[in-house]
């Protein structure tokens, strides 16, 4: 009789994740969270992180296991418990030479940022990074987008913090009884494919109509699915997206810049001259990057603009729905000198995007790939990596974060910034985190095309500056 194995497979959109990561472009998130000593004298060492991670795996679980291929293809990978699984491997420990400075750091983040996870384990990492100079240490984590698959989801870098300095969370009582299931063979993984297939006709159909060359069946299908993507881009890229520095065959090496914004600062600007403290921090990067390309010798003219993929959270029609990630393309006006029009275009472009269709959706992402054997995400997922250089020059991701707060160990984060992953042909990247009253950009550029990341970043908190002084 054979044993029932019951996998869970990936969904297509995360599957994609997988396909669409080169060694070039390692599609892992980064988080940096820079800790302040404890007022004992102490701080977060080694051995306190791995048992802090220890004790909290049991609200992750997907962070014990590791993804298994189907042979042949035949269906999505699996997840399966690691029967190996070492966190002293995961938990790493490092440290920085004197004096511990914040570009030494960033340049270990970037160091770590470069490297690929290792597939045959569990998709995470975090190091403990010492030496930072005033008694501070930082913890760094690696997280594959496909360990994080919703906005439901928690990030390894999260269970590790708590809202009071003494608090202990509650863990499930199996904490230290965990036992890893076998994994199934190769016979056994085929078989559930064969079953998962049978167990869903209409899979199967598209699959067999994909299979016999029914092009036109398929391609009603890629042209319904893709319809977002075609609305998404109607307005904004009726032409290609502008050529600009940003875009640049990388390589495998990065930099890490990181700006600064006080949240107050922020509120203080959106009441005086309109608009969202989103549509401020566009304002911010934009103005940058105007004074950027200019310090490059490039050609900056009036109609000259910065295309940028901001990803957005909005609620779904069905007011009872959890929220989703909706990606909009918006044309940054860095040709505009004055500051103040700057943000009245970004406004106004941010509010007609809103409502529209011109969003793309998780749910049709996850329809374009999932109609296809996975040998076909592979080929659209890098067909998307080839084409999106050429609908959008940057990505901008902003994630409002908590506003009080919070310890990981009962030292204190003082600062927390995120480090975006590039795609084939982006140069350049940036993640905007608040937390307790600050705006936190962490800026992820290839090493060689975009050396000059740092000025970037200083340009950033000069344009913050320079709108604040006009509000007030």
């Amino acid at each position: 009789m054979r044993e029932v194995t019951l996998v869970e497979r990936l969904t297509a959109l995360d599957a994609s994740f997988l396909y669409l990561e080169e060694p070039g472009t390692p599609m892992h998130v980064g988080g940096v969270i820079v800790l302040d000593a404890c007022p004992d004298g102490g701080g977060l060492d080694h051995e306190a992180l791995i048992e802090l991670v220890r004790t909290r795996l049991p609200l992750v679980p997907r962070y014990r296991q590791r993804i298994v291929e189907v042979p042949g293809h035949l269906a999505n990978p699996a997840w399966v418990d690691d029967p190996d699984f070492d966190i002293s491997y995961h938990v790493r420990r490092s440290a920085l030479p004197r004096p511990g400075t914040a570009e030494q750091l960033l340049d270990l983040v970037a160091r770590l940022t470069a490297r690929p996870l290792d597939r045959s384990r569990p998709l995470w990492e975090m190091y403990l990074v010492e030496g930072l100079a005033g008694d501070r240490s930082a913890v760094v984590t690696k997280t594959h987008p496909a360990l994080v698959d919703g906005l439901g989801a928690i990030d390894i870098g999260q269970v590790i913090l708590d809202p009071e300095q003494d608090a202990v969370r509650p863990v499930p009582s199996a904490a230290e009884q965990w036992r890893p299931r076998r994994p199934p063979g190769s016979a056994a993984l085929v078989w559930e494919a064969v079953e998962d297939y049978l167990q869903r006709p209409s899979a199967v159909l598209d699959t067999a109509r994909t299979a016999v060359g029914d092009l036109r069946a398929t391609a009603a299908r890629w042209a319904g699915v893709a319809g977002g993507l075609v609305a998404a881009v109607a307005r904004t890229a009726v032409s290609p997206a502008p050529v600009s520095p940003l875009n640049a065959p990388i390589g495998r090496q990065r930099r890490v810049a990181v700006a600064r914004a006080s949240l107050d600062d922020l509120r203080t600007v959106r009441k005086e001259l309109g608009g969202t403290v989103n549509d401020v921090l566009l304002t911010s990067v934009t103005g940058a990057l105007r004074e950027w390309l200019l310090s490059r010798g490039e050609p900056v003219v009036g109609s000259t603009s910065v295309r940028a993929l901001v990803p957005v959270s909005v609620r779904g029609e069905d007011e009872s729905a959890v929220n989703e990630v909706r990606s909009f393309l918006v044309d940054l006006p860095v040709g505009e000198p004055n500051p103040r029009v700057r943000l009245a275009r970004i406004s106004f472009a941010m509010r007609g995007l809103a409502p529209s269709s011109q969003s793309v959706g998780a749910d049709t992402l996850s329809a374009l790939s999932g109609f296809a054997p996975p040998t076909l995400h592979a080929l659209g997922a890098r067909a998307a990596s080839g084409l999106s250089r050429r609908l959008f020059n940057l990505v901008v991701t902003n994630v409002p974060g908590p506003q009080v707060p919070l310890y990981a160990g009962g030292a204190r984060v003082v600062e927390v910034f995120p480090v975006v992953p590039l795609v084939r042909g982006q140069g350049l990247a940036i993640g905007l985190t608040s937390y307790d009253g600050t705006v936190y950009f962490g800026l992820n550029a290839d090493r060689d095309s975009i050396s000059d990341v740092d000025a970037l970043a200083d340009l950033i908190e000069q344009e913050v500056a320079y709108l604040v002084e006009l509000a007030s």
